[in-house]
């Protein structure tokens, strides 16, 4: 028995008629009777009374008719779900993001995810850049939004999507809060507050980096593992620190946010997963996250 077998059969029943369901199913006539024959021949039963005038369906014929259409939807419903699998529209998703991404324009990539593949279970995570990369090496997660330079294995694919400026964040009552923007030198003497480094990994590599550059190396004197914290930090007066541009419109009472006129003074998000993963609920999103183009 297979399963072109029950849609004959079922297509009969519902016309009553081998020549107009011959019709429907694009085959012959004495082809569609001999199919039904041999099903019923199989079966050890009877499914269709016939006369020269009608077809009628018999009582055992009902009983099996009734299981041959839940067989037929069932399969019909497997075909859709593995279609829609394929297209990344069903299954789950594990995405990891820095603290301070969380601000940026990828944060409404998720909304727009959510609505475009409603049936896919999105579960994001606050996650520092290393921690991320450990969990995709574990397959914890499916992908993450770390903040480069970030050193990881061959398996790991990075792509770049965003580039902010960076910005000094520090305390309203700060003397050089009156001022419009700031060069690194202003805050080399400062006081920072920063994410640890052996968490920040990307974000605080940069840092280092810039300060470097200027001339000096950033007196951390408070660290914190969260942004939110960090900003109190600051806010009480605790020190300074430095943010991608995104995180100025996170309004934290007591900060201001003034831009730095070096114009190497930038941090870079990327897009992490396994190089291997063919998975098409992460190519899906992958494509989204191109296609939406995100810009600062």
């Amino acid at each position: 028995m297979e399963l072109r077998h029950l849609r004959y059969t079922v297509t009969v029943a519902d016309e009553l008629s081998f020549s107009r369901a011959a019709e429907i199913l694009h085959v012959s006539q004495p082809a569609l009777s001999r199919q039904v024959q041999e099903l019923e021949e199989e079966l050890g039963i009877q499914i269709f009374s016939r006369t020269k005038r009608s077809v009628i369906v018999t009582d055992a014929g009902r009983l099996f008719l009734a299981e041959a259409r839940r067989i037929l939807a069932q399969a019909d419903q497997a075909v859709q779900t593995a279609a829609r699998a394929s297209r990344g529209e069903i299954g789950r998703l594990v995405v990891g993001v820095e603290a301070s991404s969380v601000y940026c324009p990828v944060a409404p990539v998720f909304g727009t995810y959510r609505k475009r593949f409603p049936k896919v279970e999105l579960v994001v995570r606050e996650l520092p850049s290393m921690q991320q990369l450990y969990e995709l090496g574990i397959n914890q997660l499916d992908v993450g939004l770390v903040v480069l330079p970030v050193e990881c294995d061959d398996d790991i694919r990075l792509e770049s999507v965003l580039t902010e400026p960076v910005y000094v964040a520090l305390h309203k009552g700060h003397p050089l809060a009156a001022q419009e923007n700031l060069s690194l030198a202003d805050v080399s003497s400062e006081h920072f507050v920063l994410v640890p480094r052996d968490l920040g990994c990307g974000f605080y590599n940069q840092i280092s980096h810039l300060c470097t550059t200027a001339g000096f190396s950033p007196k951390v004197t408070q660290e914190a593992t969260q942004l939110q914290i960090i900003l109190s930090f600051v806010a009480a007066g605790l020190g300074v620190t430095l943010v991608p541009a995104s995180v100025r419109f996170f309004q934290v009472p007591g900060i201001v946010y003034l831009p730095l006129d070096e114009p190497t003074a930038s941090v870079e998000l990327a897009l992490a997963c396994r190089a291997e993963d063919q998975s098409s609920v992460l190519q899906a999103f992958l494509n989204m996250v191109k296609e939406l183009r995100i810009e600062n």
